[in-house]
């Protein structure tokens, strides 16, 4: 009966986005469970999550899942948002804004302008929430309501990223979409499991379900614009992007460095040549016109999550050592499934920048060479990769701690039987500790040096072969 009665009243109209705003920001300083007119968060079999519980409770609109923004006559669409707050008291997002649904059948047809995508997604009301572990769903704290209307700078990004995503449907290559294929605007997966999928057009081979969304990098950065007033450094304006990609731009920085040693670039820099971590990115930071700046700090690195690295070639092509990734957290690699894993997420959201310098001697040739500036490439790990050579890692060592390494005593050290360099050509797993005593516990009991898992050098020299 009170479900009845209270589903008679969602049907609120409201006259202008003005008045749907301030409803939202009536909210604030409120939390989440104040707004469970329907006890959603009490009932085990109701999935309702948080949005509709504000749906409901404050703005008076029934639930939906049409095609149209929420609110309709004003074309304006509601999205609920949780961020976390770390030990800098900074905030960030917990995760993705998830969008609309992915028409392959549909959506390559239109052009931006008349897509569903902008259509419906052009005016957004976004509620952030602060999710915290110690406390209760309905506890959650309703911190900020913004209307968000997206950068001139960054809508040009999302439009070719928005490209890129219809491009590989029209190639018939929807099944091989990855996260990290784009800049700001992502195709993240979307479905009950892994087994979600759905036709596409232009190839008989069944795609994942997936969403158009904002990556979580994205949305950090503008809650922490829009709560904390932070404004990021940007490399590139909005005149530059409307004619040209953030590759093409970024290749237009280095040009005029290819093919200069690296004392040469540092001299023309004023960048004092030290054998420290930071030299690299302080000779880079310099070369796009930031010198001093992070990278990481730059919009377009930070909203996008690119990271940086540097790559040396010998003479053959081939970097003389594998690429390290991040330690490897053994306890969350036996615990996490597959989509939700360490080394899944690190290569599925992120885009690296590698900047490539080559050695055109060998050490013995000369022991005081000097590497000059090859070129860059924007990479990311192809969706196929990820889903057969990387995955086939992460289950093999997943078997393998779940019965437990093998740790045997050797002329050198301590051998593993975790997969090594030789495994399947593009992945593994090795030691990256200070010393044979910089160790960690694996999850049963048993001590082993720091471990991070690696691409393999020849896979590498594969990457960037091409590049003239």
């Amino acid at each position: 009966m009170r479900w009845e009665a209270v589903l008679m009243n969602l049907d609120k109209v409201y006259n202008s986005i003005e008045d749907v705003l301030e409803v939202a920001q009536s909210a604030e300083g409120k939390t989440v469970g104040e707004f469970d007119i329907n006890n959603r968060l009490e009932s085990k079999g109701n999935k309702g999550g948080i949005g509709q519980i504000l749906e409901e409770g404050l703005f008076k609109i029934a639930v939906n899942s049409r095609a149209e923004a929420d609110f309709v006559n004003l074309g304006l669409e509601l999205k609920v948002t949780a961020i976390k707050e770390n030990k800098k008291n900074e905030f960030s997002a917990k995760e993705r804004l998830v969008l609309n649904i992915i028409n392959y059948e549909e959506d390559y047809k239109d052009s931006f302008d008349n897509s569903a995508f902008w259509q419906k997604n052009k005016n957004l009301l976004i509620v952030f929430y602060l999710y915290r572990d110690d406390l209760d769903k309905k506890e959650f704290p309703i911190v900020k309501s913004v209307l968000h209307e997206f950068d001139p700078a960054d809508l040009e990004i999302i439009k070719q990223d928005w490209e890129t995503i219809i491009d590989k449907i029209k190639q018939g290559e929807a099944h091989n979409i990855s996260e990290s294929d784009t800049m700001y605007l992502a195709a993240c997966t979307k479905g009950v499991n892994a087994n979600s999928v759905r036709k596409q057009p232009f190839s008989a081979i069944p795609a994942k379900q997936r969403a158009f969304s904002l990556k979580s990098s994205y949305m950090t950065a503008f809650a922490r614009r829009v709560i904390d007033r932070q404004s990021i450094p940007s490399l590139f304006n909005v005149d530059e992007l409307k004619s040209k990609t953030t590759l093409q731009l970024l290749q237009e920085k280095f040009a005029p460095y290819i093919g200069k040693r690296v004392s040469e670039i540092a001299r023309l820099m004023d960048i004092p040549i030290t054998k420290n971590k930071a030299f690299n990115a302080n000779l880079i930071s310099a070369v796009l016109g930031v010198k001093g700046t992070k990278l990481e700090s730059l919009r377009e690195f930070n909203k996008a999550n690119i990271k940086f690295k540097t790559i040396r070639l010998e003479p053959n092509g081939i970097p003389r050592e594998h690429m390290s990734f991040e330690q490897i957290d053994f306890n969350r690699w036996i615990r996490d499934d597959w989509e939700e894993s360490q080394i899944y997420e690190n290569f599925e959201y992120t885009k690296y920048l590698f900047v490539v310098f080559q050695y055109d001697e060998t050490e013995t040739q000369n022991k005081d060479r000097e590497p000059y500036l090859k070129g860059i490439m924007l990479w990311n790990m192809p969706e196929v990769v990820i889903e057969h050579e990387l995955k086939n890692l992460w289950k093999t060592t997943k078997a393998i701690l779940e019965t437990g390494v093998e740790l045997k005593p050797v002329r050198n050290g301590i051998s593993n039987n975790l997969p090594g360099a030789k495994f399947n050509g593009v992945c593994h797993i090795r030691p990256k500790g200070k010393d044979g005593n910089d160790k960690v516990m694996l999850p049963d009991g048993q001590e082993i040096t720091k471990q991070c898992y690696w691409l393999n050098r020849e896979y590498i020299a594969e990457i960037v072969k091409d590049l003239k």
